[in-house]
């Protein structure tokens, strides 16, 4: 039984070179590189094992298209002399006519040297080992939409990831017939990569959380972490409409979900609670409070008041387990919540079980250390953990922004390793 849902499992989330490494951190604010300088676009490195992320499950193809979207009215807020913030957004969707050909990698070569290292230093694994360049998708760029109009479903990563840690998931939800709109926060995924070639890592948001932690003011560092990621996500809703007509044809802006790993959980949260166009949501293992070591007297206003719309937590049964039971702003979250509501867990699993480090780790069997892969991942299954996040997140918006009935999400016989907590 772990003692603070904000223990880090083992590495802090602050740079190494030229600062002391704090030892505790928030756990939803998933891990943190060394922040060494951003790649260049033109960085190699060096090659290793090819991993391979499962093929989603649904009717459609799918497409993947990425779009650099800038707020002019707002000041970056970790670099305050950028006038202007930037960030970048994948959208998979269900697509058509991509028989033959050639799917997207999951990063750019920079943006892959970048989360490669991060994912290293965070699962202990040797350097080198895996090309984190070479991995694909099952996405064709640009691909033709699928004729119809879908429900749109936003994804918000941890902090420290980036937006495309989660391409299991959100490929299998755009094969069912969604538009998945995944968010960089710029500063905070390891590095993220604009159209023109430019990258921006994350040094000044790691140097922000180190000061914060050595000054003691890690409420000031969290809530405004969480209002950048708000203002992030209100941005990306307000944009929606003005994508290219290709996607914004197939988008049914009437249906639109949320969800999110770790801090981007609490964003998911925070964004239905402060957004009524948001009628859905999935929080995956992410607290509701601003505290390093959760005691419930830091909870966030949705915490505090709960939301009118469904909201799914998923958490995790391992070092830093979550539930309704131990997590102090669920279990207020719980008792306000006003609408539908579960607490699932996944057996046997880690924090990191959520990402596509369940999908993509275990394929290093042999390699590495079975005991390095079960702290990172747990030790439930791999094709089993992939199945039941695909499963249960499905599930829940296919019931509540398509109007399915699923046994699932009511707590019935499943075959996957979860729980339903009561």
């Amino acid at each position: 039984m772990r003692s603070s849902r904000l223990v880090a499992a083992s590495v802090a989330w602050v740079i190494a070179s030229g600062l002391v490494v704090s030892t505790t951190v928030p756990v939803w604010a998933v891990a943190a590189p060394h922040a060494a300088p951003a790649p260049t676009a033109s960085a190699n490195p060096p090659k290793g094992v090819t991993l391979t992320l499962p093929a989603p499950r649904g009717q459609y193809a799918t497409g993947e298209s990425t779009f650099r979207l800038v707020d002019h009215d707002r000041a970056d807020p970790w670099v305050p002399s950028r006038p202007y913030r930037e960030l970048m957004i994948s959208v998979f969707y269900p697509a058509v006519h991509t028989g033959g050909q050639p799917s997207t990698h999951q990063f750019p070569p920079s943006v892959a040297a970048a989360v490669g290292r991060s994912v290293e230093e965070n699962a202990q694994l040797p350097a080198g080992l895996v090309d984190w360049a070479a991995t694909r998708t099952h996405s064709v760029k640009d691909a033709a939409t699928a004729p119809g109009r879908f429900p749109v479903v936003l994804y918000s990563p941890g902090a420290g990831d980036a937006r495309d840690w989660n391409v299991s998931l959100v490929e299998e939800l755009a094969s069912h017939g969604y538009v998945v709109v995944t968010i960089d926060h710029t500063g905070e995924a390891p590095a993220t990569q604009f159209p023109d070639g430019h990258v921006v890592g994350n040094a000044t948001v790691l140097a922000a959380w180190d000061q914060a932690f050595r000054n003691g003011t890690t409420l000031a560092f969290f809530t405004k972490l969480m209002d950048a990621r708000q203002a992030d996500t209100e941005l990306v809703l307000d944009r929606l409409g003005s994508l290219p007509h290709r996607l914004t044809e197939g988008m049914d802006l009437d249906r639109i979900g949320m969800f999110g790993h770790s801090a981007g959980g609490f964003t998911a949260a925070n964004a239905m609670y402060a957004d009524p166009r948001i009628k859905a949501g999935v929080n995956m293992d992410g607290t509701l409070e601003y505290t390093v070591k959760p005691d419930g007297t830091n909870l966030s206003e949705v915490a505090l008041h709960g939301l009118n719309r469904p909201f799914l937590l998923m958490g995790s049964s391992g070092q830093d387990a979550s539930d309704v039971h131990i997590e102090p702003s669920w279990a207020s979250f719980w008792q306000h919540q006003h609408s539908w509501k579960a607490d699932v867990t996944l057996d046997d699993s880690e924090h990191a079980s959520f990402t596509d480090a369940e999908a993509l780790l275990p394929q290093l069997a042999g390699r590495v250390p079975a005991a390095t892969l079960a702290a990172a991942v747990g030790t439930v299954e791999s094709h089993r953990a992939v199945a039941a996040d695909r499963a249960l997140v499905t599930s829940f918006f296919d019931r509540f922004l398509k109007d399915c009935d699923d046994r699932l999400l009511d707590g019935g016989p499943s075959r996957y390793p979860i729980t339903f907590v009561r």
